[in-house]
């Protein structure tokens, strides 16, 4: 089965159409963007002749069997509905959507269509996720204590939508991978707000904090989830990851993006000590790219800001729609990974209250 592919949306997009292009399941390939420019000077560039700049035009071409959708959060719910209604196949980046209803619509729109739904969640396929996740399953972690996520980006300069957006809604990258790597879900929210927005960062969306931290009860677990969100005003570099605790290991994220992991192994005191004996290693997350097609295994080693994650989610997409399968991320577990983050920013708008988060699983 060959898979004609629309990605949509160039400016993140664009990192991902020569994978596509070289994944050996796909086809025909469009591109769209809504800018003209741009459009023309991507499709330049790769070499791709088949251009839109409208996504209805592509969903109504026999040649499109799935789009990914890499547009601007606010587009999401809309898009990924519009694109499973006329029975395509749909990709999308996080978040889901930005509300609890446009979560429930697009997991209905999923489930009506039979079509596959993905959402792109980068963190649980990059290098430092699967170093982790294979140290889980060894039992070398241990049972786990407690994890720490944390997504802290200043925004200044970016698109104008950008302004004022509640952090938590952005949650899924620093929440999601205790929640795969525990197979888990979250149960209840307790979120506070942090600081004041400045006059001109605030936007559209109310929100009037620029950070946000919140625990996260997660089910059939007795660890905590502790995760913090900053999109403005917070004086520190770009960072994006997470540290998890087992009572055997714990693995610690670098504190300058781009470092290596750095691993604590420790054991029981001795006779007459006082105190477990820890011992501490730094070490590189070695690339995954073996599990990939070798067309687009060199891809995984690609040193940008989500860990060599992109072939793993392109495979993903692909070959769920062509082996006729859920996708890892399906809109049952999107829409379970992006809620707790919409309830967080609910609780910390009522002053640091303690909310429910509704179940998604089937």
């Amino acid at each position: 089965m060959s898979v004609g592919v629309a990605v949509v949306g160039l400016g993140f997009g664009e990192a991902f159409l020569p994978i596509y292009q070289r994944h050996p399941d796909v086809g025909h390939i469009t591109i769209v963007d809504a800018d003209p420019a741009r459009l023309a000077e991507v499709g330049d560039r790769h070499r791709v002749t088949d251009r839109a700049t409208d996504l209805d035009a592509v969903l109504n071409d026999p040649r499109v069997d799935a789009v990914h959708l890499l547009t601007p959060v606010a587009f999401h719910a809309r898009q990924s509905i519009a694109a499973l209604t006329a029975g395509r196949h749909c990709a999308c980046a996080v978040p889901m959507a930005m509300s609890l209803e446009d979560l429930g619509a697009v997991r209905a729109a999923a489930h009506a269509s039979g079509r596959v739904y993905m959402m792109m969640e980068t963190s649980v396929y990059a290098r430092e996720y699967h170093a982790v996740e294979r140290l889980h399953r060894s039992g070398e972690l241990g049972a786990v204590t407690f994890y720490r996520g944390f997504h802290i980006q200043n925004l200044d300069g970016f698109a104008a939508y950008w302004r004022g957006y509640p952090p938590m809604a952005y949650v899924t990258h620093a929440l999601s991978p205790i929640l795969a790597l525990l197979d888990t879900t979250v149960t209840s929210v307790h979120c506070l707000g942090s600081g004041r927005l400045t006059g001109d960062r605030e936007g559209s969306f109310g929100n009037p904090y620029p950070l946000e931290a919140g625990l996260f009860r997660l089910r059939g677990s007795d660890a905590v989830a502790e995760v913090t969100m900053a999109f403005h005003q917070t004086a520190r570099a770009y960072t994006e990851g997470f540290c998890v605790y087992g009572d055997r290991t714990g693995i610690e994220w670098p504190s300058v993006e781009g470092g290596p992991l750095t691993r604590f192994d420790m054991t029981a005191p001795g006779p007459g000590q006082r105190g477990n004996p820890v011992e501490r290693t730094v070490f590189e997350p070695a690339d995954h790219g073996h599990l990939l097609p070798r067309e687009i295994a060199g891809f995984a080693a690609h040193r940008d800001a989500h860990g060599g994650s992109h072939p793993h989610l392109v495979h993903e997409f692909v070959r769920s729609i062509v082996e006729g399968r859920p996708s890892r991320i399906d809109a049952d577990t999107a829409a379970a990974w992006t809620a707790p983050g919409i309830v967080a920013h609910e609780a910390a708008m009522r002053g640091g209250v303690t909310l429910d988060v509704p179940d998604y699983r089937r």
